[in-house]
């Protein structure tokens, strides 16, 4: 799958986002015509190289024909997206960005989220940005995208209400209802003044996830801003590349929680359950614990997508008050599992590989079980006759 990743290094805006997917490849000329198809006139887009701090880039320039009145609503922004020849995926993003900011200007200003007027938001260059976005991603093929968290700047902003603190009250909005992970300068720093613009912010709430992929980067394209501050570069970066999931390495959770007053069937009852649900292991560790009480630690492995499913359970049948979660990489090594015909009857044997070479092999518990119980013969005769005649034809 093709993914981008941008790294908000010195901030986020909705032209640094369009310059940063020109730097990357995306034709200007293409962008320009289907911008020009959703309706958008009177403009001439210009990319510029540049450097921020030493940091070589594009930073785009969106040139106006005409005066423009600006002043517009999300609605009259979403009537554009709706007649316009795009995807509807592109435009149902498009319509996400543009409600977003909507319900942000209209919460600073106590007014209907699509009638609210945008005042400097409100002009053509907002629906460049946002349609430029979303369309230019789709042009380079981006089926995910993914942000660092965002730097939240410091100090204040000058906008038509006035002198406004950084962050500004419409992205602060967005950063609180929609949880963005976020950071403030350090302390030492001058003022940054606004490093993320509500549009900006509006683009990566609604498109991008915030957590950082393993990807392998093929291409990597820096959006410049418009001022260039000594303190830090104001720039954005984003990595072109494809989502690779590593093949040796699989990250997992573990579960515990110390038990001291859950009887001994339960436990019983509740490890075969959880090997009954899907966890990769389960065990009860002796502990000592507050009061000089004995107790239990229960401990379970299992794939991050069944932590609810698993958390619920353990909460539901034990009396733990809570459970702790810890992310825990296992390098696995490859497996198979083989039938094998032996002079004791049919067996699966489980062959451990390394590099696609048989490293060791075990015959399957159960199976060896039911033969000695059948023929009745010890188990652990059949267990070792199994696994040296396994060794003999695959090592």
């Amino acid at each position: 799958m093709k993914a981008a990743y941008v790294n908000a290094i010195g901030g986020a805006s909705g032209d640094m986002l369009l310059a940063s997917l020109i730097d990357s490849g995306l034709d200007l000329v293409e962008l320009s015509s289907a911008l020009a198809s959703v309706g958008v006139e009177g403009f001439e887009l210009e990319a510029l190289s540049g450097d921020r701090r030493g940091v070589k880039g594009t930073h785009l320039d969106v040139n106006i024909d005409r005066a423009d009145p600006g002043k517009r609503t999300p609605e009259d922004f979403i009537d554009i997206v709706n007649t316009a020849p795009i995807s509807e995926s592109s435009r149902s993003k498009c319509r996400e960005v543009f409600n977003l900011i909507g319900e942000a200007e209209g919460s600073v200003h106590g007014e209907d989220k699509g009638k609210v007027h945008l005042h400097e938001l409100g002009t053509i260059d907002t629906i460049i940005d946002v349609v430029g976005v979303v369309l230019g991603l789709e042009m380079l093929s981006v089926e995910k995208l993914y942000s660092s968290p965002i730097p939240t700047g410091s100090g204040t902003v000058r906008t038509e209400h006035g002198l406004l603190p950084v962050p500004a009250p419409a992205t602060a909005y967005m950063l609180t209802s929609k949880d963005i992970p976020c950071y403030p300068p350090p302390s030492y720093m001058p003022p940054t003044g606004e490093m993320v613009t509500p549009t900006g912010m509006a683009l990566l709430a609604t498109l991008a996830d915030f957590s950082q992929p393993v990807m392998n980067i093929h291409s990597i394209g820096y959006g410049l801003g418009t001022r260039n501050p000594e303190s830090y570069p104001n720039v954005l970066s984003l990595w072109l590349g494809d989502l690779s999931t590593p093949t040796d390495e699989t990250r997992i959770i573990l579960l515990e929680t110390n038990l001291d007053d859950t009887t001994g069937e339960t436990l019983g009852y509740v490890q075969e359950k959880l090997f009954e649900l899907g966890a990769r292991d389960v065990w009860v560790t002796p502990i000592q614990m507050k009061k000089n009480r004995p107790g239990v630690l229960l401990s379970t492995l299992i794939d991050e997508s069944m932590k609810e499913k698993i958390s619920d359970f353990i909460m539901l049948e034990t009396s733990t008050l809570g459970i702790r979660v810890r992310p825990v990489e296992r390098i696995e090594a490859e497996r198979e599992i083989e039938n094998f015909e032996s002079s004791l009857g049919n067996v699966r044997i489980k062959l451990k590989k390394k590099n696609g070479l048989v490293v060791a092999v075990a015959p399957e518990y159960e199976d060896c079980k039911k033969i000695a119980s059948e023929d009745s013969i010890p188990l652990n005769q059949v267990f070792f006759l199994m696994k040296r005649e396994a060794e003999d034809i695959y090592l």
